[in-house]
């Protein structure tokens, strides 16, 4: 069985970073505000290790500013106490976000020098128009060279994107979508753009220059965005800001499209639409329905305030039962009515029928 993957994250806020692109106040988002010292670095990483299981999967995580923008006794510093760790058992990988524009040779053969394993790169979006508006201070280009010079060291990958920034619409984030699937990352992050307190985009949105994208359309791309994603054997592993005391809304988010559980409202959302499919295809209406899933994945099966369940029975003027059968793995679901039993691979339905 796959061990359990825990992250002991450490927060870098800012360092590294002369850039103020419009979206970004760090203290905020990652909810950091105590100096980056080796004692914190150790302490952080001591506390964690004390309360995750043995047999874990474990990596140490820099994340928030520019990590390889930071001066290089620093950075040293930091990754030195990361493979302590590492070369003693206690940890498995160490990981790193950075941006695209601060990668060159030295600076990857350094990371190999520490034994990071993974790094991420804040992409937001490759669309020229976007990256200007949203002031990064990188273009398009600059990824596409960072990825390519991190491909050639065999470091894992990870891309973040950003929709709903100045100057973006629904084409634009999918178009970004099908050029991160030509750069082949491992794995993708997808941020809604949110407006944040003490940033130039909460001057624009009050001076009403900035219109952030809805709950519902934020979900809406993201379905679109996480498919093509999926069809292409590129994991998505998160949607959305996660939340802290200050990523919240009446705290330091302002406006935009924020939910404690976007995640799963988006995967509920492509279940539906797998629902939906199964239903007509099959011409499933006016019985009773059982749907199997894992204890898991049950409450994104069933939709927030039960969504997908009531949307079906409407629909289909069906009864509908669900059941935890944790034989089953996330990506697997059964629905059986009293003539059929369908076994349902969330993956493979994507890949054969979007």
């Amino acid at each position: 069985m796959k061990k359990k993957m825990y992250i002991i994250p450490l927060f870098i806020p800012h360092l590294g970073c002369p850039f103020k692109c419009v979206f970004c106040n760090q203290n905020s988002i990652t909810g950091q505000q105590q100096e980056i010292t080796e004692e914190y670095v150790r302490q952080t990483i001591e506390t964690h290790l004390k309360t995750l299981p043995r047999d874990a999967e474990i990596e140490v995580s820099f994340f928030g500013g520019s990590f390889t923008g930071i001066p290089q006794d620093m950075q040293n510093l930091y990754l030195g106490i990361a493979k302590e760790y590492l070369d003693n058992g206690k940890i498995d990988a160490i990981r790193l976000s950075t941006r695209p524009d601060y990668i060159d040779t030295e600076i990857l053969q350094n990371l190999k020098r520490y034994k990071v394993s993974i790094i991420e790169l804040g992409v937001q979006s490759m669309d020229e128009e976007v990256l200007l508006k949203s002031r990064r201070g990188h273009t398009s280009e600059d990824v596409v060279k960072a990825v390519n010079l991190i491909r050639q060291y065999d470091f894992k990958l990870g891309l973040q994107i950003m929709i709903g920034l100045p100057g973006d619409n629904l084409e634009k984030s999918l178009n970004t979508a099908y050029k991160i699937v030509e750069l082949k990352p491992d794995f993708v992050r997808i941020y809604p753009t949110l407006v944040i307190k003490n940033t130039y985009l909460e001057r624009m949105y009050k001076e009403g220059r900035f219109f952030p994208l809805t709950l519902q359309e934020a979900v809406e791309i993201s379905r679109k965005m996480y498919i093509i994603f999926i069809k292409n054997n590129i994991d998505v592993i998160r949607i959305g800001l996660q939340t802290t005391e200050n990523i919240n809304y009446n705290k330091d988010v302002v406006a935009g499209p924020f939910h404690p559980a976007m995640g799963q409202l988006v995967e509920s959302s492509v279940i539906l639409d797998i629902f939906i499919r199964v239903f007509e295809d099959k011409n499933i209406r006016n019985t009773k329905v059982t749907i199997f899933s894992n204890e898991k994945r049950i409450s994104t099966i069933i939709g927030q305030k039960k969504f997908n369940k009531l949307f079906l029975e409407k629909k289909y003027n069906v009864k509908t039962e669900f059941k935890i059968l944790n034989s089953l793995t996330n990506d697997k679901i059964v629905v059986c009515t009293d003539k059929k039993i369908m076994r349902i691979s969330i993956t493979d339905f994507i890949k054969n029928n979007f």
